[in-house]
């Protein structure tokens, strides 16, 4: 229908995403009426995402077009910036942002290393910097998911842990359980994507290879490729991050630092 109206491909963008980001309003307000304060952060993930994708958008023309060691200088960056909106979710925690950077460069920044080199994944600019994001992005958000899980895991069993130290159990082993669930709960949308593959949803790679003339087989098995890339990666970032999350919240005198009313600076 818009396409009726909309003529040029700049103004039917714009109507296309004014459409969208309308119906996930409507969808705030409907939270709302249910006493669910979202509006801040929706309202500003919108215009962020807006904003950030179309200028990323017009420097990627560019960059894309450079030599290929650009694609590690933009792969890192993203890596750096994934750390930080993922440790943003979680202030509380002691140093979040160190234990995001850590476990997202451990995960996808050794998965896409090693994908590199055995030629899975394409070194040029074109193929690296598209396939990378996607194992970064995921990765990000299964880590602000382990985090989250872990914060508020611990913070309410605060009485049950510090009873463990108290008995003489060793700091980080009281709080192992809830870095084991918290990894656990992170990597359930990286499983539910590869079983519900092909099934439930085809993703767009898959379909812009077939358009673009690859073989069918091939496109889907890339695809596959590509999903188990990114459970490696999330899974490995969590690993990560959940073993250096428990060495991060509590004192060299083995005081619990995480607590309902902490707030730790970053």
């Amino acid at each position: 229908m818009l396409k009726h109206w909309f003529a040029g491909h700049l103004a039917l963008g714009l109507a296309q995403a004014a459409l969208a980001a309308s119906v996930a309003l409507v969808v705030m307000f409907i939270a709302r009426r249910r006493s669910i304060h979202l509006e801040k952060d929706i309202s500003l993930a919108l215009i962020r995402g807006i904003v950030q994708i179309t200028a990323v958008g017009t420097v990627l023309v560019l960059l894309l077009r450079g030599p290929r060691w650009t694609g590690g200088l933009i792969l890192l960056a993203m890596i750096f910036t994934a750390a930080m909106i993922s440790a943003r979710r979680v202030r509380t925690i002691p140093h979040a942002w160190k234990v995001s950077l850590y476990g997202i460069l451990a995960g996808a920044g050794s998965v896409i290393a090693l994908m590199s080199l055995a030629g899975v994944i394409d070194s040029a600019i074109t193929a690296l910097v598209p396939v990378g994001s996607m194992l970064i992005a995921n990765a990000m958000n299964a880590n602000s998911l382990a985090l989250e899980r872990f914060r508020s895991d611990v913070q309410a069993h605060v009485g049950q842990i510090e009873a463990a130290l108290a008995l003489g159990a060793v700091s980080q082993v009281s709080v192992f359980p809830y870095a084991q669930a918290s990894f656990r709960a992170s990597i359930i949308p990286a499983i539910d994507n590869l079983r519900s593959l092909g099934i439930v949803w085809i993703p767009g790679l898959m379909a812009g290879m077939v358009l673009s003339g690859s073989p069918p087989v091939y496109a889907a098995v890339y695809q596959f490729v590509v999903i188990a890339m990114i459970f490696s990666s999330s899974s490995l970032t969590c690993l990560v991050s959940t073993s250096l999350v428990r060495q991060n919240v509590f004192s060299e005198a083995d005081q619990l630092l995480l607590r309902p009313s902490a707030h730790v600076a970053q």
